[in-house]
C-alpha cells in the first residue's frame, strides 16, 4: 500500500512511515512540507530531518537533510554547492573599528566585488580544474571561475564585522562557489533527470555509477573552491581593516562550515541543503539577519537531526513579496547604529523578511551550543 503524508490532528506535521524523521521547525509552509514528503517517500530514503529555519526551496526545502542508501540526488544539494559560512576572531580594537566604520565600509566595497561583479584579473590559487570530469570542467570554463574567486555574490551573501560579549571583533562571511557550483550543479541535475533537460525534481543516480562517481569527485573540488573563495574574501577584509586600524586575524581559529553538500557517513549518503554540519564538538556559524548578527556554535552531534543544525534564520517572506510589502522607513529604523546598505534595493534582506533568529536558536538547543553571539557593526551586501 502506498504510504501517504498528512497533517496530523495533534501534531502540525505527521508522516505515515516507519522511516525515522524529525521536524525541528515550528513554523513551516505547506509547500515545504510537501517537498519533504516527496523526498521521504522515495524508496532510497532512509532518514530525514527539517531544521528550524526550513522553508520552501527548489525540489527540496532549504533546511532539509536527507539520508539515502546508495543513491545521490544533485537537487538535494542545489545550485550553490559549498555555500557556507566562515568566521574568524581578530585582535582589532572595537572602539577603533567603530570609529573607522565608514572608512572600512567603503574600502571593502572597493576591494571585494559584490553582486554580479568579478575581479578584473583571475585570482591566484593552487586549485587545479584538470581533476574535474569533462562535463564539469566545461561548466567551470564557461563561468570564468578564477575571476570570481574572492567575490561575494548577491542575495543573502554578506560580509559582517561585529563583536562578541567580550568585545572581541569578528569577521564573518557568507558566500559560496559563485557561478562554478551553479554550472556544475546544473550539469548533474540534467544528467539525473529522465529527459536530461529539466534541472529540478527528485531525480538521482546510483553512487557507484559513472555519474555518481563523477559527482562525488566534482563536488569535492567545488567545496574546496567555495572554501578558497571565503578565505580570499576574509584575507581582503583583514587587509582593509589593517590599513585603517591596528590588529590582525587569528587564522588558526578560522571556522569554515558549508551548508550545501553531500557526504558519506555510516554507509549512507547525507544530503544537506541549507543545513549546517554539526557533529559533536564541531564549530559552526549560524547567521541571523543584517540587524541581529550571528552565532558561533559548537555541534552536539544529534543523530535525530542527522548531525546537522540550521544554516540561518530562514525566510518568512520571498524576495518579491518582501519588496512589495516591507516599508523602507521601518527597515531604516531597525538598522540604527549598523553601517550597511539600507535602501530599497536591499529591502528583501530586511530583518522583517526572516524568522526570529533567537526563536530559531531556541528550537535547536538539542543540536548546538552557543559559544559566542556576534553583534554587527558593519554589514556588506551585494
Amino acid at each position: 500500500m502506498k504510504q501517504t503524508l498528512e497533517w496530523g490532528a495533534m501534531q502540525p506535521y505527521q508522516i505515515r512511515t516507519d522511516k525515522p524523521y524529525r521536524i525541528f521547525a515550528e513554523e513551516l509552509e505547506r509547500t515545504a512540507f510537501e517537498q519533504f514528503k516527496e523526498a521521504m517517500l522515495l524508496d532510497t530514503t532512509v532518514q530525514g530531518a527539517l531544521m528550524p529555519d526550513a522553508h520552501t526551496g527548489y525540489t527540496l526545502p532549504v533546511g532539509a537533510v536527507i539520508a539515502s542508501k546508495d543513491w545521490l540526488y544533485p537537487s538535494y544539494v542545489g545550485y550553490d554547492i559549498g555555500c557556507g559560512m566562515s568566521a574568524i576572531p581578530t585582535t582589532f580594537r572595537l572602539s577603533e573599528v567603530r570609529t573607522k566604520a565608514d572608512e572600512i565600509f567603503g574600502a571593502i566595497y572597493r576591494t571585494v566585488p559584490v553582486g554580479f561583479s568579478n575581479n578584473a584579473t583571475p585570482t591566484r590559487t593552487l586549485l587545479d580544474p584538470a581533476v574535474l570530469t569533462d562535463g564539469a570542467r566545461a561548466a567551470f570554463e564557461k563561468r570564468g571561475a578564477f575571476y570570481a574567486l574572492g567575490s561575494l555574490g548577491g542575495g543573502n551573501h554578506f560580509i559582517e564585522i561585529g563583536h562578541d560579549e567580550s568585545d572581541r571583533v569578528w569577521i564573518i562571511v557568507h558566500s559560496g562557489s559563485r557561478g562554478v557550483g551553479h554550472g556544475i550543479g546544473t550539469h548533474y541535475m540534467r544528467l539525473a533527470a529522465p529527459d536530461n533537460k529539466c534541472r529540478e525534481g527528485h531525480y538521482g543516480f546510483e553512487a557507484s555509477s559513472d555519474n555518481g562517481k563523477g559527482y562525488i569527485n566534482d563536488i569535492a573540488w567545488v567545496l574546496q573552491f567555495a572554501l578558497e573563495n571565503r578565505r580570499e574574501i576574509v584575507r581582503r577584509v583583514v587587509a582593509v581593516m589593517g590599513e585603517c586600524c591596528t590588529g590582525s586575524a587569528d587564522w588558526d581559529k578560522l571556522i569554515n562550515r558549508n551548508h550545501n553538500h553531500v557526504e558519506e557517513r555510516d554507509g549512507f549518503w547525507i544530503h544537506r541543503k541549507g543545513a549546517t554540519h554539526a557533529e559533536e564538538g564541531m564549530m559552526g556559524v549560524i547567521p541571523g539577519n543584517m540587524r541581529d548578527g550571528s552565532f558561533i556554535v559548537q555541534g552536539k552531534g544529534n543523530p535525530e537531526s542527522l548531525f546537522s543544525s540550521s544554516h540561518g534564520a530562514g525566510r518568512v517572506l520571498g524576495r518579491k513579496q518582501a519588496k512589495r510589502e516591507l516599508d523602507i522607513g521601518e527597515f531604516t529604523s531597525s538598522m540604527d547604529g549598523i553601517k550597511a546598505r539600507v535602501e530599497q534595493a536591499t529591502i528583501d534582506e530586511s530583518p522583517a523578511a526572516y524568522k526570529d533568529i533567537f526563536h530559531v536558536m531556541e528550537q535547536q538547543r538539542e543540536l548546538v551550543e552557543v559559544c559566542q553571539y556576534v553583534r554587527p557593526l558593519i554589514n556588506i551586501k551585494g
